[in-house]
């Protein structure tokens, strides 16, 4: 039953990539002339799968391992990046940002952010919004153009645990659940601090963007998308 839970999920992680992918493409026509970063790019194979003909890539990522790899196995550029809502790029540095389910976790230093999650769920939205709001002001800043992705907060199936509905919950819900469900589901030992959003939020974080809905069987809205085009 897990090995069938976990090869459906990342049969439909693929597909979903992939639409991201062509979606990205065109819209935003990007091409090696273009200076394009990935804000939370990680190892680069995300980038390095979806759009092999694009070079002029600077992988930007908090962990030096994963821009070693990057930068050894892919060939891109790579910024470290602190982890925070700041961004250590001039104004305009940039002609695309691309990120992909990253702002969701921009809620402030990590160990404060689980432990607010786990423990008052106003005081951890109220201070997760705060840090999106200037991370979404700083995406702005450093492109011209962006891609933002998210997964939807009200789809059925909340995407870090795989437990149903889990995201429609304040965090320290959220946090009771999944202690619950540690007992029997294949998502364990998870360390929460996501702060998932709805398309009024992406609106209000983007407002100069088209807030694209990526659809899981014609009906469910599974992630939002930002486009500067």
């Amino acid at each position: 039953m897990l090995t069938f839970i976990a090869t459906l999920k990342a049969g439909v992680s693929h597909a979903s990539r992939a639409s991201r992918a062509e979606l990205f493409l065109r819209t935003l026509h990007p091409t090696n002339d273009d200076r394009i970063v990935d804000l939370g790019g990680g190892s680069g194979h995300h980038f390095a799968r979806y759009f092999p003909a694009l070079k002029n890539v600077v992988i930007a990522d908090y962990n030096p391992r994963s821009l070693a790899h990057a930068a050894r196995v892919y060939k891109f550029q790579t910024r470290l990046v602190d982890g925070t809502e700041c961004l250590p790029f001039r104004d305009g540095e940039f002609d695309i940002v691309f990120c992909s389910s990253v702002i969701e976790h921009v809620t402030g230093p990590k160990a404060e952010a689980v432990a607010r999650f786990k423990q008052n769920g106003r005081l951890f939205r109220d201070q997760a919004w705060s840090c999106q709001v200037r991370f979404a002001a700083e995406v702005r800043r450093v492109a011209k153009h962006y891609f933002v992705q998210t997964p939807c907060r009200y789809f059925p199936i909340e995407v870090h645990s795989w437990i149903p509905f889990l995201g429609y919950m304040p965090s320290h819900v959220q946090w009771y659940l999944i202690r619950l469900f540690n007992r029997f589901w294949p998502r364990k030992n998870l360390e929460p601090d996501w702060a998932l959003l709805d398309r009024r939020q992406m609106k209000a974080l983007f407002p100069d963007a088209r807030i694209y809905r990526e659809r899981f069987l014609l009906l469910f809205t599974k992630s939002l998308i930002a486009i500067r085009d």
